[in-house]
């Protein structure tokens, strides 16, 4: 039996809860979820909904969501369906055009009735206004990285929820739910939590949250490589030109399918918010290219295939080096 098999056998009621985070946290950035060549785990979704702080739903409501049918998104639903990763044999071998569909239409009433519910003065669903944000993670400090199991924090308690409704590139942030979960209801669970608890200022209509994170990635490459920040700035190519895909869809729009899913093990642990300085790793880690390439914009608009041990391993060294003021911008960018 594996270290992570054992702390999910804990269970949540143990008395060392936070200490049992933390060590999953730990177990993840030192030794990583086991999974097959194709990203295949028997273990990842339950520790994602572990650590998103995802409750438990029973199939019904999700079913009950499904019957209502087609949601009022669910044009821009269909126009999304067909695209998410359209390309990827691993993910079309296992993940189905309905599926899709599906979930995101169900996520939609869910945002729907929560919009309507704040505009007319009712009570929100609960799964919109009890999640308690990803334990520790929206307020992670750069130490965790280094911290032995044993510190602890407290959860966040923002709750952005209502403000939010479909946008295109939700469905990429979907897509990977479904790859890893067991069934849809699994999915629509750790989707909807991801959205309305930690990143909703990605999906809302103005994603104001996508914008805040291409400039912290502008200023965090200034901050770790001035060089390359200022090559970028030379040929006029600020983070807006070129990661808006990245910023928004947590790096599940550059391949391959399996290093989308290592990466967003450590994501989960420590916070989506770390996206910013993964990008910037990735960056990083094609420096010499970009630097001797007269037309840098060819280069970035196509990414080399992720490397998320590698890219993991960067970020985790920028940490020390941003400013407390821009990392607490970091933490907040999305909410």
């Amino acid at each position: 039996m594996t270290n992570l098999d054992m702390l999910l056998l804990k269970g949540a009621s143990s008395d060392l809860t936070e200490e049992n985070l933390a060590e999953l946290r730990y177990t993840i950035l030192t030794k990583g979820i086991p999974a097959n060549s194709e990203g295949m785990s028997e273990l990842r979704i339950y520790i994602w909904l572990i650590l998103l702080n995802a409750p438990p739903l029973r199939t019904d409501v999700y079913l009950d969501l499904v019957r209502q049918g087609a949601s009022p998104a669910h044009a821009k639903i269909q126009n999304d369906t067909f695209r998410t990763f359209q390309g990827d044999p691993l993910f079309r071998r296992r993940v189905t055009q309905n599926s899709i569909t599906r979930v995101l239409n169900a996520v939609a009433w869910r945002l729907n009735d929560a919009h309507e519910a704040r505009v007319n003065g009712w009570q929100s669903p609960p799964t919109l206004s009890e999640f308690g944000g990803s334990p520790d993670t929206s307020i992670m400090s750069r130490h965790s990285f280094s911290t032995v199991p044993g510190t602890t924090t407290n959860p966040s308690t923002t709750n952005d929820a209502e403000q939010i409704g479909y946008v295109q590139g939700m469905n990429v942030l979907c897509g990977p739910f479904l790859y890893a979960a067991k069934g849809e209801v699994e999915a629509f669970t750790g989707f909807e939590t991801l959205i309305t608890r930690e990143c909703p200022g990605y999906v809302r209509g103005s994603m104001e949250g996508v914008h805040k994170g291409l400039a912290l990635v502008d200023r965090v490459l200034e901050v770790v490589d001035p060089k390359l920040y200022s090559h970028l700035m030379a040929h006029r190519m600020e983070a807006k030109i070129y990661a808006f895909a990245s910023v928004l869809t947590m790096c599940a729009c550059t391949p391959p399918l399996p290093e989308v899913l290592q990466l967003w093990d450590f994501l989960f642990a420590y916070g989506p918010h770390l996206n910013i300085l993964c990008i910037v790793a990735q960056l990083v880690l094609i420096r010499g290219e970009i630097i001797n390439s007269p037309s840098p914009n060819q280069i970035l608009r196509n990414l080399p295939g992720l490397q998320a041990r590698r890219i993991i391993d960067v970020a985790v060294s920028f940490s020390g080096q941003i400013p407390e003021d821009m990392y607490a911008e970091i933490v907040s960018h999305a909410k």
